[in-house]
């Protein structure tokens, strides 16, 4: 498995559609009795993560991670306007990591988009988040006309049948999904994330099920799946979808 490592350049975000609801960001912020509303969107003390050095000179974080971006935020968020030009750089200066992030503002990707973009970064790979059919329409044709080297669907939290089939074409390289987290939860149906992942299966879109949520309806039952639980029962299920090395399906 790829080492990785996380790198929040900024914290805080504000809330812009139902899947924001229940946003684990606010829930963690109230456990640990932050001092500043999860609505502020301010710098982090790892802001400059990706280019420090240790002693030697070397980069803290050594070549080939993968580094998943600003997940106690949101990458695009118009808090973080000024200085999403400095995490671009950063991000340009490391062409030896890949950076992953998501965002529920994919119609914000071209604010302050470095000059020298082009068709995207090969170190990039950008997740469009959509929960429900209203989101999944609003946000994927606009993902699908944007530059970007690698993209990826995030279902998540999935809330209500989805129909992804028009938006998945040989430019998306996976779609994830996972139900809701934490004591609010609502209900994520198992009928929903299979028919999603026949759609991937029609259109050989590679499918991840990453995480059950806390609550689950399956064959008419719920089930009430403790947080330390949810990812482990997601792999489980034995429902991931790849194409293998030699161009044939995986997991069937």
């Amino acid at each position: 498995m790829r080492l990785s490592v996380g790198w929040n350049p900024w914290h805080g975000c504000t809330k812009i559609s139902a899947g924001c609801k229940y946003c684990y960001v606010y829930r963690q912020d109230e456990m640990y009795g932050a001092d500043v509303s999860s609505r502020d969107v301010r710098k982090t003390a790892n802001f400059d993560l990706p280019v420090k050095r240790k002693r030697d000179k070397s980069y803290k974080i050594e070549p080939e991670k993968l580094v998943y971006t600003c997940f106690t935020s949101d990458f695009l968020v118009d808090g973080a306007d000024a200085w999403r030009p400095e995490a671009w750089a950063m991000i340009r200066e490391r062409s030896d990591l890949d950076f992953f992030f998501f965002t529920k503002r994919i119609d914000r990707f071209r604010v302050g988009l470095p000059d020298d973009w082009g068709d995207g970064y090969e170190n990039v790979i950008v997740g469009c988040t959509v929960e429900n059919q209203a989101m999944a329409d609003y946000r994927l044709p606009i993902f699908r006309d944007l530059p970007i080297r690698h993209k990826v669907i995030i279902a998540a939290p999935l809330l209500e049948k989805l129909v992804l089939s028009p938006y998945l074409d040989n430019t998306i390289e996976e779609v994830a999904v996972s139900g809701e987290s934490g004591n609010d939860a609502r209900v994520c149906d198992y009928e929903w994330i299979l028919d999603i992942r026949r759609q991937c299966m029609e259109k050989d879109i590679p499918f991840c099920f990453h995480q059950t949520g806390a609550k689950l309806l399956k064959d008419g039952k719920l089930y009430r799946i403790k947080r330390y639980y949810q990812i482990a029962q997601a792999w489980k299920a034995g429902i991931n979808y790849r194409i293998g090395r030699d161009g044939r399906p995986e997991g069937v």
